[in-house]
């Protein structure tokens, strides 16, 4: 998976290194025959990547592609940004990457140049570089101090040109360094959710589909109206490697091609248009709507299965959550689960037993939900499997961080959440690691889970 997808451009970029004489060397461990040092530092996902440098570790948090991983070093082992003399050297630099941000400022100690160089340490997987080179200044046109943005694709160069501070750089590189639809994949990955712009607009559709071009046209002429608000991102149905994001959204490939949005501020929200029509207009209201505050979150729900209550474990879904958990004649517990959780799958049969112990009890009820294709607006899920319980005669919502046990489960009930639910040392590094990040759902081509 995602570790091989990364070998190719690991190996380029150690050659690289190698060719111009970098003190810097890449090395892998395999972590499966390594254990130990695995557990030493932390290791829970592949691929893990980590910078060691004078007893100091770093973790790497650039993009996947050998561009992303050379720059991230050059910021970590020289200056933040490059000057440039020449206009060789310029038009070295422009050739060697898809974006480059240059500072030609008439003084390069300046205020400008100052600013350039504080948004170019934060920015690791972008070069920067600062001129005051006439050559270069006559070759780029530049009449006044300017920060340019050099890509090699959409419209090609970027200009800012006034009020220059380190807050109208951030901006400026944030809007203009990735295209105007970006495509979802693992070099990507780590730029879209990485990033400072945290409303992403969606559109699912397969590249084979003969409309392909014709959507993909519309979607983006409605990107170029809110660029440095929110990323457009294209996510191909036709691609295996998206079927766990469709899910995310509920979708299937026959629901597709299809338009979501969603803002990942402070507490994750989806929002789905009121027309299933991609056109730039209906696109470019959808997206206004939501910036003016006038949506509403999209919540998933599947029907209520005729035998929801059949078993002892009972099945809810978006539709019966609060008539069921909500029941304050009644000790509720949810389990919140993923399907392909492999944490959930383990828990299942204590669940099961757990069930069974109280299906005669008429005050308490054990339930469980599909949080991949049920969403209640009050709940808020962060990891799966999530418990947590209802007390009868109570409004309170209490999680359960204890162990996953049977007798456990059974206290933290009887006890109306006040027993049971306390996290020990050990039972914390339990949770922590059995817990599978809900965020992987849309972002899975970061890490595996181990």
């Amino acid at each position: 998976g995602h570790c091989k997808a990364l070998a190719g451009p690991y190996a380029d970029a150690a050659k690289q290194l190698k060719a111009s004489g970098s003190d810097t060397k890449l090395a892998k461990v395999d972590a499966t025959a390594e254990t130990e040092l695995a557990t030493k530092y932390g290791i829970k996902g592949y691929p893990t990547l980590k910078y060691f440098s004078d007893s100091t570790t770093i973790d790497y948090n650039g993009g996947r592609t050998a561009d992303d991983i050379l720059n991230w070093l050059k910021k970590k082992t020289g200056p933040a940004a490059t000057e440039l003399n020449t206009l060789e050297e310029f038009k070295t630099l422009k050739e060697a990457n898809q974006v480059v941000v240059i500072g030609a400022f008439k003084e390069t100690d300046g205020d400008s140049a100052s600013a350039l160089l504080q948004v170019a340490k934060t920015l690791d997987d972008i070069p920067f570089a600062f001129t005051s080179n006439n050559d270069i200044l006559k070759h780029l046109d530049i009449k006044t101090d300017t920060v340019v943005l050099l890509k090699k694709f959409d419209e090609g160069r970027n200009d800012l040109t006034s009020d220059i501070n380190e807050n109208s750089i951030r901006e400026f590189v944030q809007a203009n360094y990735l295209p105007i639809v970006v495509e979802f994949n693992a070099e990507s990955a780590q730029k879209i959710f990485g990033g400072d712009i945290k409303v992403h607009v969606l559109l699912f559709v397969g590249r084979k589909s003969d409309d392909f071009k014709s959507i993909h046209s519309e979607f983006k002429e409605a990107a170029k109206s809110f660029r440095g608000k929110t990323l457009f991102v294209l996510i191909d149905a036709d691609d295996e490697e998206n079927e766990r994001v469709l899910e995310f959204f509920g979708l299937k490939s026959t629901n597709v091609p299809a338009v979501r949005l969603i803002t990942l501020k402070d507490e994750m929200a989806k929002f789905k248009p009121d027309s299933d029509e991609i056109k730039t207009t209906i696109i470019e209201e959808f997206v206004q709507n939501f910036l003016d505050g006038s949506l509403k979150p999209h919540l998933l729900t599947q029907d209520i299965p005729d035998d929801w209550d059949q078993l002892p474990v009972k099945v809810l879904v978006g539709k019966n959550f609060h008539k069921i958990a909500k029941d304050q004649t009644k000790t509720v517990l949810v389990e919140f689960y993923a399907p392909w959780c492999a944490h959930c799958k383990q828990l299942a049969p204590i669940y099961d037993q757990l069930g069974e112990k109280y299906k005669d009890q008429d005050d308490v009820v054990v339930a469980k939900i599909d949080a991949t294709v049920n969403e209640v607006e009050d709940i808020k899920i962060q990891s799966f499997p999530t418990l947590k319980l209802f007390p009868k005669d109570s409004d309170d919502v209490i999680d359960y961080h204890g162990e996953r046990t049977l007798e456990a489960l059974s206290k933290f009930i009887n006890s109306n959440g006040n027993e049971g639910g306390k996290v020990t040392v050990e039972t914390a590094e339990h949770t922590e690691d059995a817990d599978e990040e809900i965020e992987s759902s849309h972002d899975e081509t970061q890490h595996e889970d181990l």
